[in-house]
């Protein structure tokens, strides 16, 4: 993994920034992707349509669980909020993943035109994760599927470890809780691990998520109460993160907290979906785009030609 044994703490921070600029650009541009010139009208997509707020959480357990797992083959990433597309799509394009099922996709300018235009349009790549995916089994306008589906694959592969990526609106749905009881069943040496992350933003598409109305300690008694020890990674620190992940208890479950929408535009940093509606129309709301854009610094993070620089 370039770059993690010189700075582990830096290259995941640098990694981060680079995903969530390309969630923002797969969302919003149709043109201009790394800002060569002044944002214009034309350069933004005339139908938006996405998911920007579990963006940056995602982004965040990618990076640091990458990192932390790099060489293990036998490790793998589950993501249950499929809705949030852009940041795992942007993360198997820098990993080179996406080029090996399309080599439109190339870890260049014109593979990052291609997989920025062609988000959420026609013919091109949907919204949500969908088969045509790398690595993907089911479509992603459904939650409550992935810790179901993970001890699923851990069944008897002891050498397999899975963390599973829960937002905090499919921990209500029944399959999600239900899943939980697996723990109880399917924890023995002949399976694999699973290790659960709640993804606590806050928010579920039309009102705050029942968990995070909950305190702290009634969140974590209800957690003891499926068997798994509780750990707290609040904020996006990869050295939190990091520390997290070293501590040695028996059936962890990771609560990431960060804010829905994180790093976008400071009035809609709540935001499920898009959360600048007209910016291919208002003034206003182009220059805040482009300012959202121009804070990743993503002209430090990739070259043109030849790609990321991390």
């Amino acid at each position: 993994m370039s770059g993690v044994g010189i700075d582990k703490t830096e290259y995941i921070k640098k990694r981060i920034r680079a995903c969530d600029y390309m969630c923002v650009a797969q969302l919003f541009l149709e043109d201009n992707f790394l800002l060569e010139r002044p944002l214009g009208f034309d350069d933004v997509k005339p139908r938006l349509l996405g998911h920007w707020g579990t963006c940056h959480g995602i982004n965040v357990a990618y990076a640091n669980l990458k990192a932390f797992y790099d060489g293990d083959s036998n490790f793998s990433f589950v993501l249950g909020p499929g809705h949030g597309f852009p940041a795992l799509q942007a993360n198997l394009f820098m990993d080179g993943e996406l080029e090996k099922v399309d080599p439109n996709a190339s870890r260049d300018l014109r593979g990052l035109a291609y997989v920025c235009h062609n988000f959420s349009w026609p013919d091109g790549f949907p919204s949500h994760a969908s088969p045509y995916t790398p690595g993907v089994i089911v479509e992603g306008g459904e939650l409550g599927y992935a810790l179901g589906s993970a001890y699923g694959v851990a069944l008897g592969h002891p050498e397999k470890t899975l963390t599973v990526l829960i937002g905090d609106g499919e921990l209500e749905t029944a399959t999600a809780l239900a899943s939980l009881n697996l723990r109880s069943l399917l924890a023995t040496p002949k399976n694999g691990k699973v290790i659960p992350i709640l993804h606590l933003n806050g928010y579920k598409i039309s009102a705050p998520s029942i968990y995070a109305r909950r305190s702290e300690r009634e969140l974590n008694e209800m957690i003891r109460g499926f068997g798994f020890q509780p750990i707290l990674i609040d904020g996006d620190d990869p050295e939190v993160f990091q520390n997290a992940l070293k501590q040695k208890v028996d059936s962890p479950f990771y609560i990431l907290r960060t804010a829905k929408g994180a790093g976008g535009p400071n009035a809609h940093h709540e935001s499920h979906q898009i959360p600048l509606k007209s910016p291919m129309n208002d003034s206003n709301e182009l220059r805040t785009l482009e300012e959202w854009l121009s804070s990743y610094k993503f002209n430090e993070l990739f070259d043109a030609e030849k790609g990321f620089t991390l």
